[in-house]
């Protein structure tokens, strides 16, 4: 239920409010707008009666959301949301860029390649020190050695770091070098984490499931939303369908879906979506075009010998001959890079 308040509606009559509707047994999550503020109760009370929240002074308007992303809706928050780390906006005209290698390697690889992403002016130094990989025997990261060299690299550029976390006794460890989780798609409905995560006040980034429907997505977006955490970015990286000659479907459509549904920002990302690094840079430019507000971009200056998904990494010549033609795009549409 979303209950609209009067624009002059006072503190007393929004204290009243609140304690009603504590009354009545609902959860509240308050959203102040530039124009008013809308109070979301949460909680499934069959029958129950808007008209004794209606008649309460103060407030303009109640109704029930139909969407069962509460907290994620438009309903709650027309506004966009635009999650702020230090002087990093993400959610607002200028397009946010997430740019690393897909493993850190060692301090001479992500050095370098952190002097690239600060060059083409992204602000957010991405890479994973625990990675989820298909085979055990495959690479699975440095663990905390390689969170130190990745915070040691952004700081020396003046970089964001997002990497990924995989499971609740990662959380603290991660949170000592990080400024935003990732949450993988193998993860996006590890509820116990998505909950832990929820009490944290670093930014999360959530991506979509390999066959996660856009409702199924943002119902995760709305767990940690629900447990106090405001700071929910979305990602788009492809999802598994019939298709055998793209490592997955790049679904373009979920970013102007999701905006038109909910407030939270979208991130692409076409690296994991296509799996071949050729193929990236024209969805890429797509991604920009259907409005999302940021990208997140595998690069890596020796692919053939990287220790992990090499095959999608751009060559750093590519990435910032990408990042011109993204910047021309983003114009068009009135955004910046």
């Amino acid at each position: 239920m979303v209950i609209i308040l009067e624009n002059n509606a006072t503190e007393q009559q929004i204290s009243n409010i609140k304690d009603h509707l504590h009354d009545f047994g609902f959860e509240i999550h308050e959203s102040k707008g530039a124009v008013r503020t809308i109070l979301g109760a949460i909680g499934v009370k069959p029958g129950f009666d808007i008209r004794k929240v209606k008649i309460l002074e103060g407030v303009a308007d109640v109704y029930r959301v139909t969407y069962p992303f509460k907290l994620a809706s438009r309903s709650f928050k027309e506004d966009k949301s635009i999650v702020k780390i230090k002087d990093v906006e993400i959610g607002g005209d200028k397009l946010a860029l997430m740019i690393g290698p897909c493993s850190v390697e060692g301090e001479e690889q992500i050095f370098k390649l952190a002097e690239v992403v600060a060059k083409s002016g992204a602000k957010i130094l991405r890479g994973g020190a625990f990675k989820p990989r298909s085979s055990p025997y495959s690479f699975q990261g440095m663990g905390e050695e390689g969170l130190k060299l990745m915070r040691k690299a952004a700081d020396e550029f003046g970089l964001l770091v997002i990497t990924e976390v995989m499971q609740i006794n990662q959380i603290d460890l991660i949170a000592k070098y990080a400024d935003i989780f990732q949450v993988g798609a193998r993860n996006m409905q590890n509820f116990s984490l998505l909950k832990e995560l929820s009490t944290t006040r670093i930014p999360v980034m959530l991506k979509r499931g390999l066959s996660a429907t856009i409702e199924e997505w943002l119902m995760s977006a709305e767990y940690i939303l629900a447990g106090g955490n405001k700071d929910v970015i979305l990602c788009e990286r492809g999802i598994r369908t019939f298709e055998k000659y793209t490592r997955n479907t790049f679904d373009l459509s979920a970013i102007p879906v999701v905006h038109n549904k909910s407030h939270l920002p979208v991130i692409a990302d076409p690296s994991h979506a296509i799996g071949l690094r050729d193929q990236v840079p024209p969805l890429a430019r797509a991604a920009v075009a259907v409005g999302a507000d940021g990208l997140m971009i595998e690069i890596h200056h020796d692919p053939e010998n990287a220790f992990s998904d090499g095959p999608q990494a751009l060559l750093p010549e590519t990435y910032l001959n990408l990042v011109n033609e993204m910047r021309t795009i983003a114009t068009a549409i009135g955004k910046t890079i």
